[in-house]
C-alpha cells in the first residue's frame, strides 16, 4: 500500500478488504450509498452532471478552509455508494491532495473485479470529475489571490 496515501482512502481500503466475497462489498457499498446526504435539487443541474456515466450523478465541490467539501447524488444506488465512498476518501483534503491522487485504490478495496464494466468506468468517471472540481478550486483560489 502506497505510504503517501490519505488516511480516509487507507481506512475505505481496510473496511472492504474486510469483506471477502463480492457480494459482502456490494453490501458495503449499498451500505455507503444509505449515509450519503441527499444533493439538493438545484445543483442537479447539466454543469454538475459527471459525463460518461450510465446512470445520472451529480458532483458538487465547494473549498471550505483550504479544503475540500464535496456533495454528490446519483440515480442509481451501486453508483451513489461509489459516489459516496469518494466522498468520504476525499473530503477534507486539500485541491492539491486530490489532484495527486490516483484512483487505483479501487483495485486494493477488489471492488474494481465485482463492478461491472460500465459501473468501473463511472467510477474513473466520477473520480476525474472530482479531480476536476478540485482543480477548479485551486485554480480559483489562486486567481483570487492575485487580483
Amino acid at each position: 500500500m502506497p505510504a503517501d496515501r490519505p488516511e480516509s482512502i487507507e481506512k475505505i481500503v481496510a473496511r472492504f478488504q474486510k469483506a471477502a466475497d463480492p457480494k459482502r462489498r456490494y453490501e458495503q457499498l449499498l451500505w455507503f450509498a444509505k449515509k450519503l446526504d441527499s444533493l439538493p435539487e438545484e445543483y442537479k443541474t447539466p454543469e454538475n452532471k459527471v459525463p460518461g456515466c450510465v446512470s445520472q450523478v451529480f458532483v458538487v465541490a465547494d473549498l471550505v478552509e483550504g479544503k475540500v467539501v464535496y456533495q454528490a447524488d446519483s440515480d442509481a444506488q451501486i453508483t451513489k455508494g461509489l459516489v459516496a465512498l469518494l466522498i468520504k476518501a476525499l473530503n477534507g483534503l486539500t485541491p492539491g491532495e486530490i489532484i495527486a491522487l490516483t484512483p487505483d485504490f479501487i483495485q486494493d478495496t477488489q471492488l474494481d473485479v465485482s463492478l461491472t464494466p460500465s459501473r468501473a468506468n463511472g467510477f474513473y468517471n466520477i473520480f476525474k470529475t472530482m479531480q476536476q472540481r478540485a482543480q477548479g478550486l485551486m485554480d480559483g483560489a489562486a486567481a483570487a489571490v492575485q487580483s
